[in-house]
């Protein structure tokens, strides 16, 4: 999981929002939830609404349109992070919306909306944290340790830790690893690669959090012991050139 930026919907996309919240606030507190799932499904509002916004979060997702929750799978459905069954009011609330695959979606999160004593979330939102503060993955096995309670549920919700998903980004790593040792000579206009071509492959490929989390990792106390086995690119990943691309 990576930090998403959020971009802007088409200003008739979000009035149209607007007047479908409308419609779910005037109806009785007792049955907003399902107004709002009838709303939701309606064949005008998958013109009107999710098509537009389903197109706008894919391009803000990582890579080609991945999962903003595991990275690996390409996004297909419009997730509510709080769950519509929750809070029917948010059911149109852009800030509201992530792009997830239906594993994530529909096999491990489902309607699960973990909350503190205070009742502050228990999940990330990858739009509005940085999740990097709350998880740290473990490159040489391709998990996810919690650095804090939300990491933790986090982790639990949306199945970070499937043995598929530290599969995959092993397999990231070595392609990551791969482009970087390559990077110097194509930095010099030199070699089988060109810059942008690497800066592509490791853009596009799934589990984009390997990457990002090397980044973050060659700058920390102890980055000689947690990058040991690829000691040759510790100082490519320093070089400011390849961060400007990779960190955008």
């Amino acid at each position: 999981m990576i930090p998403i930026v959020r971009a802007a919907l088409p200003p008739h996309v979000s009035s149209r929002m607007a007047v479908l919240t409308a419609g779910i606030r005037d109806a009785d507190a007792g049955e907003r939830a399902g107004t709002a799932r009838e709303l939701w499904q309606r064949s005008s509002t998958r013109t009107q609404v999710t098509v537009p916004v389903r197109a706008v979060l894919a391009g803000m997702a990582p890579g080609a349109e991945r999962c903003m929750y595991c990275g690996d799978n390409q996004g297909t459905d419009i997730d509510h992070h709080e769950p519509l069954a929750r809070n029917p009011l948010r059911t149109f609330d852009w800030l509201n919306h992530l792009l997830a695959c239906s594993h994530c979606n529909s096999h491990h999160k489902r309607d699960r909306f973990p909350v503190d004593e205070r009742g502050r979330p228990l999940l990330i939102d990858p739009s509005a944290e940085d999740p990097f503060e709350h998880l740290m993955l473990s490159l040489s096995v391709g998990e996810y340790r919690p650095l804090t309670d939300k990491g933790e549920r986090s982790i639990e919700v949306f199945g970070l830790n499937r043995p598929v998903l530290a599969r995959g980004r092993l397999q990231a790593y070595s392609v990551v690893v791969m482009c970087l040792r390559h990077w110097p000579q194509a930095a010099a206009g030199k070699g089988a690669y060109r810059p942008e071509a690497l800066v592509r492959i490791i853009r596009e490929q799934p589990c984009a959090d390997v990457c990002q989390a090397m980044l973050r990792q060659v700058n920390l106390p102890g980055a000689a012991i947690v990058l040991a086995d690829v000691a040759d690119v510790v100082g490519v990943l320093r070089d400011e050139r390849l961060r400007g691309e990779l960190l955008r």
